[in-house]
Formats: C-alpha cells, sequence, structure tokens
C-alpha cells in the first residue's frame, strides 16, 4: 500500500498486478503493428512471379557510402527507413579520424546497433551482395557483438493435420 497526499489528503492506494485485468477482459485489442513480425506469423514479401527473385525480409540492413561519410539504415519493408545511423552525425564525426575508414564502420555499426535494441528490433536480414569487404565485415562483427542477429527467423505456417512435422509455436514458451 501507499500513501499519496492530493491536497494535504492522504489517499490509500493498492498496488496489484495485471492478472487482474487479463482476467476480467472480455477482448484484447492489438495496436502494435509489428507485433505480427514478432510472433513470426506476418506476411513477408516475396515481390512478382517476374521480378528478379530478392530475400523475402521485414527489416534489412543498407550500407550506402559516399565520398566523405557513409550511412547504415535499417530499412523496412513497408515504411522504408526506421532506422539510421552515420558518420555524418555530428557526435561521430568529432570523435573519428576519417568517416570512411574501418573505425567508421565500427562506430556506425556500434550506434546502428542500440539504436535497434532500443527500438526492439532484434534481427534484420543481411544480403550477402553487400558483404564486399573488411569495413562491412567489421560493422557486421559489430552489430552481431552487441546483440543483433543477422539473421530473420523464418515465418511460421501452420501445418496441415496431415504434416508430419511440427514446429513450436513462436507465441507459446515452454519453461
Amino acid at each position: 500500500m501507499f500513501r499519496t497526499c492530493v491536497n494535504n489528503l492522504f489517499i490509500k492506494r493498492q498496488v496489484h498486478g495485471n492478472a487482474e485485468i487479463v482476467q476480467n477482459c472480455k477482448e484484447i485489442r492489438n495496436r502494435n503493428p509489428r507485433n505480427l513480425e514478432r510472433l513470426r506469423i506476418a506476411r513477408k514479401p516475396m515481390g512478382y512471379a517476374l521480378d528478379i527473385y530478392g530475400q523475402p525480409y521485414w527489416h534489412k540492413l543498407n550500407i550506402n557510402r559516399s565520398q566523405r561519410y557513409m550511412t547504415a539504415e535499417i530499412y523496412h519493408f513497408e515504411n522504408g527507413p526506421v532506422i539510421t545511423a552515420s558518420s555524418q552525425e555530428w557526435g561521430l564525426k568529432k570523435q573519428l579520424y576519417s568517416t570512411i575508414d574501418i573505425m567508421a564502420y565500427k562506430f556506425v555499426g556500434r550506434v546502428l546497433a542500440q539504436r535497434c535494441l532500443e527500438s526492439g528490433i532484434l534481427e534484420i536480414c543481411v544480403e550477402d551482395a553487400i558483404i564486399t569487404g573488411n569495413k562491412i565485415k567489421s560493422l557486421l562483427d559489430e552489430m552481431s557483438e552487441h546483440g543483433i542477429c543477422l539473421q530473420e527467423p523464418k515465418r511460421y505456417k501452420h501445418p496441415n493435420s496431415t504434416h508430419r512435422y511440427r514446429p513450436e509455436k513462436p507465441w507459446e514458451t515452454y519453461e
């Protein structure tokens, strides 16, 4: 029990958990648009039949390099760039000797991983075509070292009753 003072009157408040609310709730409405992606049941876009086949993804890493700066961004398939980190940012540029050397890639990878964790993105898709040199490998190593998985999990598909293999449902945890 807590006592709260409002206009010199003490009001007693009790601390309770969410179990009571969930038991009395008849309908739960999810307002998080990315919840289906976290549950692995959202659709991954495959593209059209005549397009060049690309890897389906929810979040993909894009790296852009100009002559003076480099930018790494997490790209969502519907909303475009969601998270961006660049060596052009004042806080990073002041700490770096050069904005396009291997240390710039490492620091941008560290900042991008921090921002991904803060926003709740734990897995991203990294295409093999962008891994071209040691700089990009150091960026990816820094991101994986700070807790970002560089492969997205496969989409859960409900098995038919005749299927032999039944995958574990991602929304059920067994501990």
